[in-house]
């Protein structure tokens, strides 16, 4: 598995300490469109390995993290840069999407020469 999973006692040292920029997924179990983009998630995380973290916290077993920044659906997709939250998107998207976002970022699959 690409993704890492983080829980409220992780997210500091997982997300806001680290020195990647990461995407968070909040996301449960439960949730029809959260199994939708999981898939498009892990193959995102493989292609852009090294450039994003993308990290994943399950609300249902993590739920003060999501409270504390205001997290009100799922999925919600959640930048952080430099401990800094840079970017925020709810809702399902296709992973073309997801990507051009994350370009839209600056965070780019680095191109072989």
């Amino acid at each position: 598995m690409a993704t890492v999973k983080v829980t409220d006692e992780s997210f500091d040292a997982d997300v806001l300490k680290s020195s990647t920029p990461v995407l968070v997924d909040f996301w449960a179990e439960w949730c029809g469109p959260c199994k939708q983009i999981g898939p498009a998630l892990e193959q995102i995380a493989d292609e852009l390995n090294g450039q994003v973290t993308i990290a994943k916290v399950n609300i249902d077993d993590s739920p003060m993290t999501p409270s504390k920044l205001g997290v009100k659906g799922i999925p919600t997709l959640m930048l952080f840069r430099d401990g800094q939250l840079s970017s925020l998107k709810v809702g399902a998207m296709p992973k073309g999407k997801i990507v051009e976002w994350l370009a839209e970022s600056g965070i780019k699959a680095s191109t072989a020469a």
